[in-house]
């Protein structure tokens, strides 16, 4: 087909009237319907422009933005809340000389830390097309040049919401932040949906109350300790209400633009630790449901581990600090102890001798069912895996007696330290407020060695490492654990360890547990050099529960 520059696409024979009058006709209509789209395009370009100063940032209306709900604590006190806010832009250009220097005193009034009169009207007289003269101003200021920017209109206010979180710093793990469209970290992120969808506020099982106090101790103890990072949890033991979870060093979710990566890492749940002698408490209970509570187990000298060989399995025996000697075997003369006793007075050695005379695959059905052995999903997040052995050998089953050589998140242990000793349950934690009904848990342990496991603990904290932990008014079961950190090598390095306290009370009907850790504490004077957990983490649990228990039992 042929085509004729400056003739229609078509130059074919249909030439007839009717054909060129049916053209017309349809080009008319092509032209009008075009005309009113660009008038329409017009109109609104223009009510755009009157309505300047209602702009929403992101192209998002500010309903669709205030829609994020509230978080608030277990007492309905705020911790994070959706505020209108805006940035005021002056125009140069658009100010009347007749309006300057009314404009520049209000200027100096919105903004009287960035501008005084004098600036403001070298910023008027500037003739700049635009300037910020106020970044996220409050609603006072924003209504104030509303009032009057009909009347000067040289005023742009750039409406939108921010994400604010008053109570800075104390909540920054745990509620998280949000971004522009979307929960960032914590709370916000795991319940993003609900809080994009809904305008009730979410109710935490957090009581700000408690965390406050959890916070400002674990700061005492990370500076007077010169520790490297301090974490604490409370926990209803049956409900899983979690009422306290700190972390420092900490961040302010209000300002995240310098925060590193590795301080908004939420350790209580991502963070792999070797709890020491904490697993003892596990091993005593391994001993009870073996019948091996009354058996007399050797303590005064150290514990060689053989391979199948015969040859030395570890560089060198398993043996207990200087201080149990001198006590235990040296002033009160005795070479053996029950497994209650060796749990009572932290024995190394007592307990190896526990694990290797247990069942081979006890220990690792037992940490099984405590859930020590993979990672944990639950309703706020995933926690880390926990590192464990692949093959139980007896240096592993020994080693294990007395919680080394296995690491596991704070999370991990707080849980399965609670299964044992709150009557045998594992009971799932939450974040949020739960009313009077069923609460998710299992069966993991007997309720009598779970009762005697609480007695043990309770005799801790009354005569021996636990002591500075007790609070009168109130019967408090406890077990602490120091254990050596590893380099990137895997090797351990004696000059670093991490302390660890957990807790149960009342011991007589458990309703609450406690986890104290600090990474990498230093000796001071008042402890003379030493760093072990009955000078540093159990002092710290002490502070925080005579602080709290008011609160708790109000």
């Amino acid at each position: 087909m042929k085509f004729n520059i400056g003739q229609d696409i078509l130059p074919h024979e249909y030439k007839g009237a009717i054909f060129n009058r049916d053209s017309a006709n349809r080009l008319r209509i092509v032209k009008i319907f075009f005309s009113v789209l660009f008038l329409c395009f017009v109109v609104r370009t223009i009510q755009l422009g009157l309505q300047h100063n209602d702009y929403v940032k992101s192209g998002r209306t500010n309903a669709e933005i205030e829609r994020r709900a509230d978080i608030v604590d277990r007492n309905g006190i705020v911790l994070t809340k959706s505020i209108e806010t805006g940035n005021i832009k002056l125009y140069p250009p658009r100010v009347k000389d007749k309006d300057i220097d009314a404009v520049a005193q209000l200027v100096h009034e919105i903004a009287p830390m960035d501008y005084s009169v004098e600036d403001a009207l070298n910023l008027i007289r500037s003739k700049k097309a635009g300037a910020y003269i106020r970044k996220n101003a409050g609603k006072e200021q924003i209504d104030r040049i509303k009032s009057v920017n009909n009347k000067y209109d040289c005023f742009e206010i750039e409406i939108f919401t921010t994400r604010r979180y008053p109570q800075r710093n104390v909540f920054a793990h745990v509620v998280g932040f949000a971004g522009k469209d979307r929960g960032l970290e914590g709370i916000e992120y795991t319940y993003d949906e609900y809080l994009r969808e809904n305008t009730d506020a979410l109710k935490l099982s957090i009581d700000s109350r408690v965390q406050n106090i959890f916070h400002e101790q674990l700061t005492i103890a990370m500076n007077k300790y010169h520790a490297r990072g301090a974490m604490g949890m409370l926990m209803n033991s049956t409900t899983g209400e979690m009422i306290a979870m700190v972390q420092l060093p900490d961040f302010d979710p209000n300002n995240i633009n310098d925060i590193p990566v590795k301080t908004r890492r939420f350790k209580l749940l991502r963070d792999n630790f070797e709890m020491g002698s904490v697993f003892k408490i596990f091993n005593t209970a391994l001993a009870y449901e073996n019948n091996l509570q009354d058996k007399d187990y050797r303590i005064d000298e150290p514990l060689m581990i053989y391979d199948k060989y015969g040859r030395r399995a570890l560089r060198k025996p398993i043996d207990d600090v200087s201080s149990f000697k001198r006590d235990v075997v040296k002033k009160k003369g005795l070479k053996k102890l029950k497994a209650p006793d060796i749990m009572l007075y932290s024995c190394n050695v007592g307990s190896a001798r526990i694990a290797l005379d247990l069942p081979d695959d006890a220990q690792r059905e037992f940490f099984h069912r405590l859930h020590l052995d993979r990672p944990l999903d639950l309703e706020f997040g995933r926690t880390e895996n926990a590192i464990t052995y692949k093959n139980w050998g007896p240096t592993e089953r020994a080693t294990a007696g007395f919680g080394h050589g296995i690491a596991v998140t704070p999370m991990h242990l707080l849980l399965a330290v609670n299964a044992v000793t709150n009557g045998g349950f594992y009971i799932y934690p939450t974040l949020l407020k739960r009313s009077i009904g069923a609460v998710r848990g299992e069966r993991v342990l007997d309720s009598n060695i779970s009762e005697n496991i609480r007695k043990i603990m309770f005799n801790i904290a009354e005569q021996t490492t636990a002591k500075k932990a007790r609070v009168k008014g109130i019967e408090i079961g406890g077990k602490t654990g120091t254990a050596e950190k590893r380099g990137a090598d895997g090797r351990v390095d004696v000059n670093r360890n991490v302390t660890v306290f957990t807790g149960v009370f009342p011991v007589s009907a458990p309703q609450y547990i406690i986890f104290i850790l600090l990474d990498e504490p230093q000796g001071t004077k008042e402890s003379g050099g030493w760093k072990t957990a009955a000078w540093n983490a159990v002092p710290t649990a002490g502070a925080i529960l005579d602080g709290i228990m008011p609160l708790l039992f109000e």
